[in-house]
């Protein structure tokens, strides 16, 4: 195989997959009586090649089985396709998020096919946990806790790394996951979110992860950096007074008497 860029979903680690770390094997569904007819399977295999991971991630998916004129049999069209490890496409978080929080990231992620309503609710919940925790804003609604948020904003009052498009994207989410989240009173009036919007909710709560808490750890961590720095000069600096001889010692003596 061709060596190819890959990212491990488990650690992050940026890496190249090659022909040591990558398999793809292929099965043969003996059942052929479906409305499929002759059916294959395909199971890709990737190791993370990061010592401190050596995470597998397995896919697999069913496809359409034929004989082809001088190929003999192979896979054609795929009818489906799962993720086995991991379950699904939710990144790794850093251990300085609320554990609640991120766990609702991960079932909005690992639901997001099975059901996107239920995936754009729990994005909700996300969000929620999120403009209670970092913000420090809680109200009777999600609707009035952003209503909050965004006069405190407008105001210039709102926490660090808050900004107006942050309040757009918000928004967004609260929309969209109420519709996963509440039915409408006319039962025959059916919304559903689609799988893709629901994954551009969890896009969005992965950007406020990075811009909230990621940029505001950052921000701590530089200024922590900082002040060693000063308080190793400043520690220098009284040594150096302690060890230098003082004015009295090194004034020469004119006294000839």
């Amino acid at each position: 195989m061709k060596p190819t860029n890959w990212k491990c979903p488990y650690c992050g680690h940026a890496q190249v997959v090659t022909e040591n770390t990558f398999s793809e094997d292929v099965v043969f569904i003996e059942n052929d009586l479906s409305k499929y007819g002759m059916l294959g399977g395909r199971i890709i295999s990737t190791v993370c090649s990061n010592g401190d991971c050596k995470e597998i991630t397995l896919k697999f998916s069913v496809h359409k089985r034929e004989h082809v004129y001088m190929q003999g049999i192979v896979l054609t069209k795929m009818i489906h396709s799962w993720s086995l490890l991991p379950e699904s496409t939710a990144k790794p978080q850093p251990h300085y998020i609320p554990q609640a929080i991120v766990e609702n990231y991960n079932q909005a992620c690992r639901i997001r096919d099975l059901s996107a309503n239920a995936s754009a609710a729990m994005s909700r919940r996300c969000l929620q946990g999120m403009i209670r925790d970092f913000c420090k804003i809680s109200g009777p609604t999600l609707a009035k806790e952003i209503d909050t948020l965004r006069d405190r904003v407008d105001k210039g009052d709102g926490p660090k790394g808050v900004n107006y498009d942050n309040m757009e994207a918000i928004d967004h989410v609260r929309r969209i996951g109420a519709i996963g989240a509440h039915m409408e009173k006319d039962i025959n009036l059916i919304l559903d979110v689609e799988p893709d919007e629901a994954q551009k909710l969890i896009n969005l709560i992965e950007i406020l992860f990075e811009e909230w808490y990621v940029a505001r750890h950052e921000r701590a961590q530089r200024l922590k950096q900082l002040t060693a720095v000063v308080e190793s000069k400043e520690v220098k600096k009284a040594q150096a007074k302690l060890s230098s001889p003082s004015e009295k010692e090194t004034a020469p003596n004119l006294d000839h008497r």
